[in-house]
């Protein structure tokens, strides 16, 4: 399989997860996971793990999932599914990290395409179907089954579990990758400890991708014996890991119960003589239960302490004035809420730029965020999430045909190429109402990109006829 075809078996496996309602669209998390991959990217290619050729043309990209089963799963084409579950348990980013290198290893290795080929009678679109079947299972076994493809799939996804061997391959090539990328290599060693103590990842020999690991003694003894002898203790894990862990824990919805027992314990007396890392990690979750609850008051009081807690932490704390914004927001305070959030930074993240956009779209001044997300786009034209902001702030600045091309930026982003194109041709439509410099110009950007998105939609299209 060249590495384009295994990009585009990816997106069609990637788009299927975008549009499932598990998909979890939280820039702040999927911002701190991103730059934990992007870190071992780095760290793949300086050591010659990963070809250039690869990594211009993968997607490198990480889809959150809301699920709360420890596990992630690599997808052809650079595609990496984090469940929130491995999210709300990993105490530490090297633990993450080293989850993240392993899955990274099966895709730079070339795991994926050995095990198409070694069953060289099925088609990418039934190992599509499988792997979808794969992620509807985790939860409802009745449509994963429904979404396996015809009586063969038992047999040949047995036969593309990954080998014992690809699994020690992927221990070691992502345990050399700690290091390089600035990570403990004794979390990867915890990280195995930890699943192993619970129990939650083991191999039941069924699927591809998304699949549990075997996590035999041998793998385990073998990254013991891997590590050096002399090591410096693992540093403590940052308070912003910590705030990510207990977001994660929080947006998995476990219930309302769960979400007022979170808020009990921030409101505990006795948590003010708690450890500082006990005490970050209980608040910010009893801030984010009591915002899901919809108890303002009781946020606001608990996130006063936390950002206490977090004076000299520059990192925590512009995570504490993200949340503090959230909480306006969901309140509806929009001047408080960019009160809260601050002057905008010359270096914002990804997931700043869209809180902010937010904030002062409701605040009526969306519009002064716009040439912040062009830049966005032009850079990353695959951000569905900041093309979609900007549809919102282009509809509220009176441009309807610009917003309308953003929305099918948007959608093809996420490689829905078919709804890409009816918001184009929409767009059509609108530009032949519409009068002006500015429309005529934005009309033929719409007819070139229509033009694009159609080859592509075609493309994929024939991809499908040719495998029924």
């Amino acid at each position: 399989m060249s590495l384009a075809s295994e990009r585009a078996l990816g997106e069609r496996i990637a788009a299927e997860i975008y549009r499932d309602p598990a998909y979890v669209q939280d820039p702040v998390l999927q911002d701190y996971v991103q730059g934990q991959l992007a870190r071992l990217i780095q760290a793949a290619l300086a050591r010659g793990e990963m070809t250039p050729e690869m990594h211009e043309r993968f997607a490198w990209k990480v889809m959150l999932v809301r699920e709360r089963t420890v596990n992630a799963f690599a997808l052809p084409g650079g595609f990496f599914g984090v469940h929130l579950g491995l999210l709300a348990v990993v105490d530490a980013p090297e633990q993450l990290a080293s989850v993240l290198a392993h899955e990274l290893s099966h895709v730079t290795q070339r795991h994926i395409p050995r095990l198409i080929a070694q069953e060289k009678r099925q088609t990418p679109l039934m190992i599509g179907a499988m792997i979808l079947g794969a992620i509807a299972a985790t939860r409802s076994p009745d449509a994963g089954q429904a979404l396996m493809v015809g009586g063969q799939a038992l047999a040949v996804q047995n036969q593309l579990n990954f080998s014992r061997g690809m699994e020690r391959e992927a221990d070691r090539v992502g345990l050399s990758l700690m290091q390089p990328a600035g990570f403990a290599p004794q979390g990867f060693v915890a990280m195995f400890d930890k699943l192993q103590a619970a129990n939650r990842l083991n191999d039941n020999g069924s699927w591809p991708w998304l699949r549990s690991h075997p996590l035999t003694s041998q793998r385990i003894a073998d990254m013991h014996a891997r590590l050096p002898r002399e090591l410096a203790p693992a540093p403590p894990a940052p308070l912003v890991h910590l705030m990510a862990q207990a977001r994660a824990r929080v947006l998995m919805r476990p219930g309302v119960a769960q979400w007022r027992q979170w808020l009990e314990d921030g409101q505990d007396a006795e948590l003010a003589g708690r450890a500082l890392p006990r005490r970050v990690a209980v608040r910010t979750q009893a801030v984010l239960a009591a915002m899901q609850l919809g108890e303002w008051k009781n946020a606001r009081a608990m996130l006063q302490p936390l950002q206490a807690d977090l004076q000299g932490d520059a990192p925590a704390l512009q995570q504490a004035r993200w949340l503090a914004a959230e909480l306006e927001l969901g309140a509806g305070d929009a001047p408080a809420a960019l009160r809260a959030l601050g002057p905008a930074s010359a270096e914002a993240t990804r997931a700043e730029l869209l809180l902010r956009t937010r904030v002062l779209l409701a605040n009526g001044q969306g519009a002064t965020v716009a040439d912040a997300l062009q830049t966005r786009v032009s850079l990353h034209p695959d951000d569905g999430g900041a093309w979609q902001a900007l549809a919102q702030v282009w509809r509220q600045d009176g441009q309807p045909l610009r917003a309308v091309r953003a929305e099918a930026e948007a959608q093809a982003a996420h490689y829905d190429y078919a709804g890409a194109v009816d918001r184009l041709r929409a767009g059509q439509d609108l530009a032949r109402r519409s009068a002006g410099a500015q429309d005529y110009i934005e009309a033929s950007i719409i007819d070139t990109r229509l033009a694009a998105v159609k080859s592509l939609l075609e493309e994929q299209t024939r991809e499908r006829r040719l495998d029924d």
